[in-house]
């Protein structure tokens, strides 16, 4: 049977010791009895003040306009750290790729419970990822007036979900292919499912070459 992927947490590890992945594919131990709790795993960072509006910005709650100047090194702030999360992404399917090659490797009696654990931590960082750049998204549109930058970001956010149910669906193919490598239809959904994912990817490219050059177009 296939994976759904939903955005919860288990407790237990999946690999070895009581450890959390967190959004950028790094492990954190678990907090001891006792001891005082802790961020969610996967919880979004919050932004600097700075990047949120307010008082640390000249232009909110001081009730000032902010200069052009100020403006645009904000906005570059916040497209650092969307390239930055994008990183983090790139660095969580790694690892999602690597642990359901282990999975596969189990076969034939897989090690479902650490697959579907691995699972539930990868789509957790997703997640959070996802999270923090739509707050990115809203800080371009309605604090910065760049809404075809925000445009942009909501592009390849929705390329990313499509990328990564994709990811599910070849992982589950794969299975099947392993499993009963007679049946044709199983080795030929791998190919269409890996094609299909190469092309978000390309898509995915594309948007953020767009993006790199609406952004440097406007300096």
């Amino acid at each position: 049977m296939g994976m759904i992927l939903t955005p919860h947490a288990l407790s237990s590890p999946v690999l070895g010791g009581p450890r959390t992945l967190l959004a950028g594919g790094s492990y954190r131990a678990a907090p001891r009895p006792g001891s005082p709790p802790r961020p969610r795993p996967g919880a979004c960072r919050p932004l600097p003040a700075r990047l949120r509006g307010g008082g640390a910005w000249p232009g909110g709650a001081w009730g000032l306009a902010e200069s052009p100047a100020m403006t645009d090194d904000a906005v570059k702030l916040l497209l650092r750290r969307f390239y930055t999360l994008q990183g983090e992404r790139v660095e969580a399917y790694r690892l999602f790729e690597e642990g359901h090659r282990a999975y596969l490797s189990s076969g034939p009696h897989y090690d479902f419970l650490r697959y579907r654990q691995l699972v539930h931590e990868i789509t957790l960082a997703f997640s959070g990822i996802s999270w923090e750049i739509l707050q990115l998204k809203e800080q371009l549109q309605t604090e910065h007036g760049r809404p075809e930058l925000a445009q942009h970001l909501s592009r390849v956010q929705q390329k990313e979900k499509e990328k990564l149910e994709l990811t599910a669906q070849l992982q589950l193919a794969r299975q099947n292919a392993q499993d009963q490598p007679s049946v044709p239809a199983h080795q030929q959904e791998v190919q269409e499912l890996k094609y299909k994912l190469i092309k978000t990817i390309e898509a995915i490219s594309e948007i953020l070459q767009d993006l790199k050059y609406d952004s440097e177009e406007a300096e």
